[in-house]
């Protein structure tokens, strides 16, 4: 559990890998627009801070979380990108849509970092209520989307040492 107003996306750049010659996907959930566009903007951010170039990231936007397995199925497969960040927003309702949607997409994006050789790094907040994710995507407790670009960067590098 987050600490409360506890800022968790900070991090020390000098420790990141140069992502200078990294191409980058994100694929975006249209759905709950507010809290996804923020993530997204956060892991953008990230990325030209650490040296990508605007030109090496690519973002697609999908309807909602369960199409991005195959938004970022198709983006590994036609786009050459050493990484691919999925952002999303599920927030609990009243009924067991939530523990569907997030089981599935949780599982796609696992299966797609076992079958292929591009990581696929997981910023889909599954949060009981919205204001918890306004904390995460940009309030008191950082930004998620910050948190996975760095991962994003650090799985590249990891890929590239390791080819």
């Amino acid at each position: 559990m987050a600490t409360a107003n506890k800022n968790l996306s900070y991090y020390d750049k000098n420790t990141i890998p140069s992502a200078k010659n990294f191409r980058f996907g994100i694929v975006v959930s249209e759905w709950n627009s507010n809290i996804t566009y923020a993530l997204c903007n956060g892991a953008i951010e990230a990325l030209l801070e650490n040296d990508v170039n605007e030109a090496d990231v690519i973002r697609w936007d999908v309807p909602g979380s369960f199409e991005l397995i195959y938004g970022s199925k198709r983006m590994i497969e036609t786009q050459n990108v050493d990484a691919v960040i999925v952002i999303g927003s599920v927030i609990q309702g009243e009924t067991k849509h939530f523990d569907f949607v997030c089981e599935g997409v949780a599982q796609g994006i696992k299966d797609l970092n076992v079958q292929t050789d591009v990581p696929v790094i997981f910023c889909v907040l599954t949060d009981n209520n919205l204001q918890q994710a306004i904390d995460r995507s940009g309030g008191v407790h950082g930004n998620k989307g910050t948190e996975a670009a760095i991962a994003a960067i650090k799985m590249a590098y990891l890929r590239q040492q390791t080819a």
